[in-house]
């Protein structure tokens, strides 16, 4: 077990490694932050001296070299449009991003389970063919497109629900939460309803896939010749074992709703850390988007171990593979 334990924290340095240099080098040549920072009439002194200060006049092998030392200390360097730590600036983006994902997580695990449920156990009713048809709309449908017309329709035509923003928080030590205000609880809808869609199309068909499986299977067959209870054969044995690969994937999944919360979080202008990767995009602010990308780049990592690490102590054959 140490041994197999040693060897997924080898990978995952290895790949954070990699992670790191590929976010360095593709950011680095994204463009010039000097032509956004120095002023219009700014004379090549001027722009000498800012790309001095800047750190960026040396050669990319010697900025990669201080770039990784720094990162390694927790120091991922200043942003050069905000003029502060890169850390505090995700420090202050990341509550919001994190509670999204959370409302997102909720709204489809507690839709996609029950609907996933009915599609198997009367998989040619009309309730589960309906279903079925607007999973195919919902996840054909850009993200975009739905945040549009969710705010079309919830907060322009009907006024029930805020278009932008994260409303009124309250400011626990340095986390800022919305879970706490009503205002904030209304701004939390439509940016979760819009991230959860994906995923809750995934999870339905997931589970109804399972389902159907599970109920094909022999055990199953003798509980129905005992004459078990049609619920507990259902929701206590098939269901059961058809929530564990659901299980995997939904951890999986929160690492993808943060990665790919950046066009949610810029239709709603969610103060999250995807409109902070947005802006720093459009301003050529290469820290702020190297940090993101390696933060994004250790969540995959930590949760990739952390399932193959689980799966390594359910299933002795992976250990004995690795031994």
């Amino acid at each position: 077990m140490l041994k197999v334990l040693l060897s997924r924290l080898g990978q995952a340095a290895l790949v954070m490694l990699v992670v790191s240099a590929v976010s360095f080098v593709m950011f680095r040549y994204v463009g010039d932050p000097v032509a956004s920072m120095a002023r219009e009439n700014a004379s090549v002194e001027e722009k000498a001296e800012l790309r001095r200060t800047l750190g960026i006049d040396q050669p990319v092998v010697v900025q990669y070299g201080r770039f990784l030392a720094r990162t390694l200390s927790g120091d991922l360097g200043i942003s050069f449009r905000n003029q502060r730590p890169v850390t505090q600036l995700i420090a202050e983006r990341l509550p919001a991003t994190l509670e999204l994902v959370i409302i997102a997580t909720i709204l489809s695990l507690s839709l996609g389970i029950p609907l996933g449920v009915l599609c198997a156990l009367k998989p040619n009713g009309v309730a589960a063919r309906l279903v079925q048809a607007l999973s195919l709309i919902g996840i054909s449908t850009p993200t975009f497109v739905t945040g549009i017309v969710l705010i079309l329709v919830f907060a322009v035509t009907l006024g029930w629900l805020p278009s932008f923003g994260r409303g009124q928080v309250v400011e626990l030590g340095w986390w800022s939460t919305g879970f706490l205000t009503w205002s904030g609880l209304k701004s939390l809808l439509l940016p979760g309803i819009t991230l959860a869609l994906y995923q809750l199309t995934l999870i339905m068909r997931l589970v109804r896939a399972e389902m159907i499986d599970v109920l094909s299977s022999d055990y199953i067959r003798f509980a129905k010749a005992r004459g078990l209870p049609t619920r507990y054969i259902h929701f206590r044995l098939a269901l059961r074992n058809a929530l564990m690969p659901v299980i995997t994937v939904t951890g999986l999944q929160i690492g993808s709703l943060i990665a790919f919360a950046i066009i949610t979080e810029t239709v709603f202008q969610w103060p999250g850390m995807g409109l902070l990767f947005i802006q720093a995009v459009s301003f050529v602010d290469i820290p702020v988007m190297a940090a993101y990308l390696l933060f994004v780049g250790l969540l995959f990592v930590i949760i990739n171990t952390v399932v193959d690490i689980l799966y390594a102590v359910v299933d002795p054959r992976l250990r004995a593979r690795s031994a």
